[in-house]
């Protein structure tokens, strides 16, 4: 009988605790990034700044060379860097 019981106790009480504390635990660290998940944003992010200097300095050089290029392109940066082009404004 006491065993009844204290298996009872068990299954209502500590085992819904415990299962809730285990997935709460999971869920919080699945949320965090792993250190190599740090390290490849920062990656990534240190890639994008040089390719956003690298656009920025051939539109330069194009500008110089090839005043109206922009135009001819018939793209979103005619209205010239950081101006009307999506994301612009920076």
């Amino acid at each position: 009988m006491l065993s009844g019981i204290i298996a009872l106790v068990f299954v209502v009480v500590v085992a819904p605790i415990w299962i809730v504390a285990h997935y709460a635990t999971r869920w919080r660290t699945a949320r965090m990034l792993s250190r190599e998940h740090e390290r490849t944003l920062a990656d990534i992010w240190d890639l994008t700044q040089r390719m956003e200097a690298r656009m920025e300095t051939l539109e330069r050089i194009l500008d110089a060379d090839a005043p109206g290029w922009r135009a001819r392109a018939g793209d979103a940066t005619a209205a010239g860097p950081g101006r009307g082009a999506p994301g612009g404004g920076r």
